[in-house]
C-alpha cells in the first residue's frame, strides 16, 4: 500500500487489509510506504490511529517509511493509492514484471467509477473517515 508520505492513507490500508486477512484466515504480508521521506520513522497522523481505531484497526505501532526499490522484490503487488503516487512508483521500475506489479487500489479491486483515494491530510476527520469506508470496501473486495 502506497500514498504520498504514509502516515494517512496507507497506513489505513495497511491495518485495514491486515485486519481483512485476519478475518478470512489468510495467509500474506502487508506493508505500506510513502514516495517521500518527509514523514520517514513518524508514527501515522493522529486522525489516522483515530479512524482505525473506531473500527477495531489498530494501527498505531506502524512507523512510516518511504518506497524502497528492494519492495519490488519483496511484494507480488504494489497498491497506489491514486494516480500521482502510481506515476512515481512507475518512474522507479525498471522492467516490465516491476511495471505489472504496480496498480491502483480501488482499480484491483474491481471499482470502477473511482480510482484515486483522496489525500485527507489538509481536511477534518471527515475525510479520514471516507478514506476508511474506500479502503474497507477495497480490501474486502480483494
Amino acid at each position: 500500500m502506497v500514498c504520498y508520505g504514509n502516515i494517512c492513507r496507507s497506513p489505513i490500508a495497511e491495518g485495514v487489509m491486515r485486519s481483512k486477512l485476519e478475518k478470512y484466515q489468510l495467509e500474506g504480508t502487508v506493508d505500506s510506504a510513502g514516495v517521500i521521506s518527509y514523514h520517514a520513522g513518524e508514527a501515522p497522523d493522529p486522525r489516522a490511529i483515530s479512524v482505525a481505531a473506531v473500527h477495531h484497526v489498530d494501527i498505531s505501532k506502524q512507523v512510516a517509511r518511504q518506497f524502497r526499490k528492494s519492495d519490488f522484490n519483496d511484494f507480488d503487488v504494489i497498491l497506489t493509492l491514486d494516480k500521482t503516487v502510481q506515476d512515481d512508483i512507475l518512474s522507479r521500475a525498471t522492467d516490465a514484471s516491476e511495471i505489472d506489479k504496480v496498480v491502483l487500489l480501488l482499480n484491483y479491486a474491481g471499482i470502477k467509477n473511482m480510482d484515486e483515494v483522496p489525500d485527507p491530510y489538509y481536511g477534518g476527520a471527515e475525510g479520514f473517515d471516507l478514506v476508511y469506508e474506500m479502503v474497507d470496501d477495497a480490501c474486502e473486495r480483494i
